[in-house]
């Protein structure tokens, strides 16, 4: 079977894999990941760039090694490339775990159980929940889903295309050391700036994709691409910037602004702040079905552009 076909199929089962079974309960090999990273961590930790990017090149890189052996493995037999691709492809993605904690935020939220929200938000985002009402937790719920419709889904197929197991598996793992070590604290601004910086790029492709997507799946095309141009590149992230500006524009809602993490408080430029209403309750579920359509979109535009270009490759040859 032609490559571009197992990656096909492959991407397709893992991508609906997650859309029907969500993350595993035990072992997810993402946590196990973590784990092990952690573990190196310890045994590397300086408070300099030099060691934080040996750490990162031996764990992502580790990773991207262990994808590529498994793919040479697997490579004489068609059935077992296409179900390590899938199985690859189910472990990095995401899609379901987000949109199911949004939903139950969002339930909590409109059957008025403040508190039950507040206890569920730490598993999506990182903000301090105590300092948000009902509206603010909605806000920072659908700007968690924007950034991680591109995080834990569109930047995994992209790099899935580009680098079949091996880019779906080392993506994934530099994402989440860049959660691990990424921060600006003071134990990490230096030792994390390798993973941090690696991260944006590695995600640069993934984020603009998204910010496309979400614009054509979206409530206002027009709107998502005006809040994309005009206040993307205001957001601190290069990455988040586009995502959630496209998600507020085609969702008619304003997003950033003040937000509080572990304690430290951020003034972040509203979003669509010209056009769009404060976020609501009821948002949760659109921006969560905006991701879900994202996804799939991501899906068939990632497995298209590898085909044409491996065609258009095979004719210059």
């Amino acid at each position: 079977m032609h490559a571009d076909r197992v990656h096909a199929y492959g991407a397709a089962a893992g991508l609906f894999g997650d859309l029907l079974l969500g993350d595993p309960r035990r072992g997810h090999p993402v946590a196990v990941f973590g784990r092990t990273a952690a573990a190196v961590e310890r045994l590397l930790w300086r408070d300099h760039r030099g060691w934080g990017t040996v750490h990162t090149v031996v764990c992502a890189g580790g990773v991207v090694a262990l994808g590529a052996v498994a793919r040479k493995a697997v490579r004489p037999s068609s059935a077992a490339s296409v179900g390590l691709t899938a199985a690859a492809t189910w472990a990095v993605v995401g899609g379901t775990s987000l949109v199911g904690e949004a939903r139950a935020i969002g339930r909590a939220l409109e059957a008025g159980d403040v508190e039950a929200a507040r206890e569920r938000l730490p598993h999506l985002c990182g903000r301090d929940p105590q300092a948000l009402d009902a509206d603010g937790m909605a806000r920072a719920v659908v700007e968690s889903v924007a950034e991680n419709t591109s995080d834990a889904v569109v930047g995994a197929l992209v790099w899935g295309a580009v680098g079949g197991v091996p880019g779906l598996l080392g993506f994934r793992a530099v994402n989440t050391l860049d959660a691990m070590v990424g921060h600006r604290s003071a134990r990490y601004r230096r030792f994390g700036w390798a993973s941090a910086r690696l991260d944006d790029l590695a995600g640069w492709p993934g984020a603009r994709l998204t910010a496309v997507l979400a614009a054509v799946a979206g409530d206002d095309p027009r709107a998502a691409l005006r809040a994309w141009r005009a206040d993307a590149g205001r957001h601190p992230s290069p990455n988040a910037g586009p995502v959630e500006a496209s998600f507020a524009g085609a969702l008619g809602v304003r997003l950033g602004g003040t937000l509080s993490y572990g304690g430290r408080v951020e003034h972040r430029p509203v979003l669509n702040g010209a056009a769009g209403r404060p976020v609501a309750v009821h948002d949760i579920e659109r921006a969560a079905r905006l991701s879900r359509r994202v996804g799939l979109l991501a899906l068939g535009v990632t497995v298209a552009a590898r085909a044409i270009v491996t065609t258009v490759k095979g004719r210059t040859t």
